[in-house]
């Protein structure tokens, strides 16, 4: 009996190790193996993109999702971040300093680490809309300095630099596009692991419990104001990573990066993937990412398709794509899945009418508002050619949202009750929901 204790208990201990750490074999996999599937060029650089998103969402997660803080300036330390990387690079590639390129994502962090102490200091006094606030004069702050101090912002040209010339590391220069994806890939990797970390620490329950129930943490004696701004200056820290990550992309910073259009691109990921969970923000920055390359290629008003998707999931999905996702998580737990998938399919009918009648109203009236007065008003939309200022095009797209909503309407309650039997394994409807 002793011997098979022994024999199985190493057995034990490897499925235990699978069991906790398999995910991240996975996730570590899944970076080595992407560029093997998606060779392209175009491709690589879109999950560069991808990667660096991926970090800068999760930092700013780290406020909203996890401490209650809503901030709308945290572009301010990805790109100060950003700034001091490319100088780093300059400097280090002028005087052949011996630093390779892979620890200059760490001259980002400590820029977004200091900054994040400074401006965190006066901006946690506060929570909710005065903390709100005060990140967004600090952000507007940063911003018009960035074309004053042109010694350190380039002003509108902004601060390039050249990442070849600096030493190799390991015989690899990072001409290549593929090399720096890799680069990314494994910062982006080494940052999700830390910042899941810090979500089981006392420091990240703490976090939780501020966002929750302020007045009862103080009670039992923590001090908000201290882990607010703990939170925020580990938040900064990787904020600038992800704009040292952004410095060796492009090789270039400017002003844009600091201004608020970029602090608003990572609340909508955060927000649309999902703050109440870790995965999340890393879904949102996916998809946002995804469609920013995808959608400028078919439209101009892809901004417009941004806020609606914003305004949709606020409204009906406040949980973003990863609450929707673990919706169904008592369904795959009662493997009774297989049981809404008809009901799926009936209402993906009123959906893509819906998608389809939401997509014509807006390309019809962007196409007779800005291109018909050069172009004309001849368009083609879904392999179809009319005319924008035809008003049965305008008509035809009104019918399929009617329909859309209709349709919706009169299947929606068969569908909740499915969900809800499928769900639960009986009749009872959710409520709140």
């Amino acid at each position: 009996m002793r011997a098979t204790t022994t024999m199985t208990s190493p057995a034990i201990l490897s499925l235990d190790t699978l069991r906790r750490y398999g995910i991240w074999i996975l996730v570590a996999a899944l970076f080595l193996v992407l560029p093997k599937i998606f060779s392209s060029g175009g491709a690589i650089t879109t999950m560069c993109l991808m990667g660096i998103m991926i970090v800068f969402s999760l930092s700013y997660n780290m406020l909203l999702g996890q401490t209650g803080l809503l901030s709308f300036g945290h572009a301010v330390y990805y790109g100060l971040g950003g700034f001091l990387a490319v100088h780093a690079m300059g400097v280090i590639a002028a005087d052949r300093l011996p630093i390779p390129l892979p620890v200059i994502p760490l001259a980002g962090g400590f820029m977004g680490l200091t900054f994040g102490i400074i401006f965190g200091a006066v901006s946690t006094r506060r929570a909710g809309t005065v903390f709100a606030m005060i990140t967004l004069g600090l952000a507007e702050l940063i911003a018009s300095m960035s074309l004053i101090l042109r010694g350190f912002f380039g002003g509108e040209e902004g601060i390039s630099a050249n990442r070849t010339r600096m030493l190799p590391f390991f015989g690899h220069k990072f001409g290549p596009q593929i090399e720096i994806y890799y680069l990314i890939a494994a910062w982006c990797f080494i940052c999700i692991v830390l910042m899941f970390a810090f979500t089981r620490t006392p420091l990240g329950r703490i976090c939780n419990a501020v966002r929750d129930n302020p007045e009862r943490t103080e009670f039992v004696g923590y001090s908000t104001q201290m882990v607010r701004f703990s939170a925020f200056a580990i938040s900064g820290f990787f904020a600038g990573i992800a704009g040292g990550l952004t410095a060796i992309n492009f090789e270039l910073m400017n002003a844009i990066n600091l201004a608020g259009a970029q602090s608003g691109v990572v609340l909508l990921m955060a927000y649309i993937g999902g703050i109440g969970h870790f995965f999340g923000p890393i879904l949102g920055a996916i998809i946002v990412t995804l469609l920013q390359s995808m959608l400028s290629d078919f439209t101009g008003a892809w901004h417009l398709y941004f806020g609606l998707l914003f305004i949709a999931m606020v409204m009906f999905a406040p949980g973003g794509i990863a609450g929707l996702i673990m919706l169904h998580e008592p369904l795959v737990r009662r493997r009774s899945f297989h049981r809404v998938l008809p009901r799926y399919a009936l209402m993906a009918v009123p959906v893509l009418l819906g998608l389809a009648g939401l997509v014509a109203l807006i390309e019809i009236a962007h196409h007779q508002m800005v291109k018909a007065g050069t172009a004309g008003p001849a368009m083609r939309l879904f392999g179809i050619a009319f005319h924008s200022d035809n008003p049965l095009a305008w008509l035809a797209a009104l019918v399929l949202i009617a329909a859309a909503i209709l349709l919706g309407r009169r299947w929606g309650p068969g569908f909740r009750d499915a969900f809800n039997t499928a769900a639960h394994g009986g009749g009872e409807k959710e409520t709140g929901r």
